[in-house]
């Protein structure tokens, strides 16, 4: 069955979906990485794929930007479309001293300036994190294809033009890049049973006013890439 996002019928996607944010990442993976792919979705141009790597059934699907827009595209595949793990390949700003460009960040863990948590009624502070299946997977296959990786905090914000410069408090707690979708997925994950992991490539350190162009952020960042799918086929 489509839904108001999303087109197709259960099938038109595979158990595992990568999920970029920009779906002409999306489209560039797909002409590039997936064997017989095809165009599952285009409603709202937020692209969608299907197709296999290296034998195994994989579906790559944008994501929009923010929480609300992944929240939605997230929880109609796990829902509706019986998706069982989302990888999302996306761009994180680098903020611990450490982070460079172009660094593969795995989120093992999102804290968040969001209040996404407060539908679900709890009485205290959810803790959204990473499948440690997902997490191992990905931490062992970068070792294989010697992609250095760096595995900790991720800050989920609801701002990318946040007025009260507080990426240094950030850093202080040692978060090692900020994004703006990694507790959504990770929270409808949770709430869905399902797996969800955060594959970042740092396209920006913005303490240190360093940054990588829009073109580079569409089309390469191919680590990321490998990295995800080398996952999927080693799990």
């Amino acid at each position: 069955m489509s839904t108001p996002h999303l087109q197709g019928n259960k099938g038109d996607y595979a158990p595992i979906v990568l999920m970029p944010g920009d779906p002409l990442r999306a489209k560039y993976i797909a002409e590039n990485y997936l064997d017989h792919a095809r165009l599952v979705n285009e409603i709202r141009g937020m692209l969608g794929y299907t197709g296999t790597y290296q034998g195994i059934p994989v579906s790559v699907q944008g994501s929009g930007m923010g929480m609300p827009s992944l929240g939605i595209y997230s929880y109609e595949l796990y829902h509706f479309f019986d998706v069982k793990s989302i990888i999302r390949i996306g761009t994180a700003g680098g903020i611990a001293p450490e982070v460079k460009l172009r660094d593969v960040i795995l989120g093992q863990a999102s804290c968040t300036n969001s209040n996404y948590a407060a539908q679900y009624r709890l009485p205290g502070t959810f803790a959204p994190i990473a499948s440690f299946r997902l997490l191992k997977a990905a931490a062992e296959t970068a070792q294989l294809l010697q992609i250095p990786a760096q595995i900790g905090n991720l800050f989920c914000s609801d701002t990318f033009y946040d007025d009260a410069n507080s990426l240094e408090d950030w850093a202080k707690m040692h978060v090692l890049g900020i994004e703006m979708e990694s507790a959504a997925l990770y929270m409808n994950a949770a709430r869905a049973g399902k797996e969800a992991l955060c594959i970042c490539t740092v396209s920006d350190c913005p303490l240190r006013h360093e940054f990588t162009s829009a073109e580079e952020r569409q089309n390469g960042f191919t680590n990321m890439m490998k990295l995800a799918l080398e996952t999927v086929r080693n799990l």
